[in-house]
């Protein structure tokens, strides 16, 4: 029995986790849970799994929750709250396994402080290991502990780095759908509107990562995020264009054999992979052959997206360049989805950031905390107004 710390409880990956939970009642229990703002679902979570801790996001949501609670006749759960309830959730003795699912740099103490606690970390949170990705690692190498990639890319990866060493690698193919304007005339993006950003061609996401998307700024990210968790540098990193989003991944080795991981497209596999690796167990989620009919792949324009193009630089530099390119990313597309600045101002901004930024590698989590709000607050100084 494997006993689970969920962090970003209510969020797709959360809800994803517990409904592998509920298929598996034997291999998995609830211990602890952090929820954030969504009071409806943290109840609902509460009734349904009856964990031991629950952090949400601040004292009047806890005290709401609380009553809601005592009036159901729900007893035995602790209500929690904030940054130090999520890092108390996350580091309980009897967690074996934390999923690191809260969106943004706002999971990244209780991930380090699980790492610091010895559990093994499902990493579904790419913004933790681009913001902090050399700090955790050295500190799960020190502790001997196991970080897992729940993001669907990089759980293929690493499952195909199983069919060889880390010394017989050449390279890692991240692949990606392109995006809705991959064959978009240049000459028309500076037209794009939220509207149209927001209708991807294949998967249905929350705004700020489908706008990413759109600009392959996810991609960038998820570039800094492999050569963390690999050990590889930027150079080995490559991107295809795949848009039919069947192969997730692929590692190439020194001697031109590649493999593909290819799996239905739910995030209820690589979720599974990482709770009981490494072991494989049955499953439902079987794979249709005849979406082999076609695989397309092309080499990604950076005149096209030139994020891809910075978060390559950022990557190479390392350290505050990759916490202000997550950190001003976040508020350029927050300023696109609000109307206050074109499609073309969101890279523009996260150059003009990263040409501020030092070249200096914060070396504590406090640090990278700081590093980040340097970048968003240069970020809200650089918008351009429209």
């Amino acid at each position: 029995m494997k006993h689970l710390a969920i962090l970003g409880s209510t969020g797709s990956i959360g809800q994803s986790t517990l409904r592998i939970v509920e298929s598996y009642p034997d291999r998995f229990s609830v211990v602890s849970l952090a929820a954030g703002r969504n009071l409806d679902t943290a109840f609902e979570q509460c009734q349904r799994w009856r964990p031991r801790v629950i952090s949400v996001a601040d004292e009047q949501r806890a005290s709401d929750l609380r009553r809601r609670l005592l009036s159901a006749d729900i007893a035995g759960v602790e209500v929690i709250y904030g940054a130090a309830g999520t890092v108390h959730a996350a580091t309980l003795p009897e967690v074996d396994f934390v999923v690191s699912a809260i969106v943004g740099v706002a999971g990244l103490e209780a991930t380090y402080a699980a790492v610091v606690a010895g559990k093994t970390v499902g990493i579904a949170n790419k913004e933790c290991m681009v913001a902090a990705g050399e700090i955790l690692m050295e500190e799960a190498r020190r502790r001997n502990v196991t970080l897992l990639p729940i993001d669907s890319e990089h759980n293929a990866i690493h499952q195909c780095m199983r069919g060889g060493s880390q010394q017989e690698i050449r390279s890692i193919w991240l692949t990606a759908s392109g995006g809705p304007f991959r064959t978009t005339p240049l000459e028309q993006f500076a037209d794009i509107t939220v509207e149209q950003a927001l209708k991807h061609p294949t998967w249905v996401m929350g705004q700020r990562i489908t706008i990413d998307s759109a600009t392959m700024l996810n991609k960038g990210l998820e570039i800094i995020e492999a050569c963390r968790l690999f050990h590889l540098p930027p150079r080995a990193i490559k991107v295809t264009i795949h848009p039919q989003s069947t192969i997730h991944s692929l590692v190439e080795f020194v001697d031109g054999s590649i493999l593909a991981q290819l799996s239905v497209t739910d995030m209820r596999l690589p979720i599974l992979y990482a709770l009981t690796y490494p072991e494989r167990i049955a499953s439902e989620l079987t794979f249709d052959m005849a979406r082999l009919a076609q695989l397309d792949f092309s080499q990604p324009d950076f005149a096209r997206f030139p994020c891809l193009r910075l978060a390559y630089e950022a990557a190479e530099i390392g350290g505050e360049h990759c916490v202000a390119l997550n950190a001003a990313d976040e508020i350029a597309v927050e300023a696109f989805l609000d109307k206050r600045i074109p499609f073309l101002a969101i890279p523009r901004t996260i150059e003009a950031v990263l040409e501020k930024t030092p070249h200096w590698h914060p070396s504590t989590i406090a640090e990278v905390l700081e590093a980040d709000a340097r970048g968003r607050e240069t970020a809200r100084e650089l918008l351009p107004n429209r």
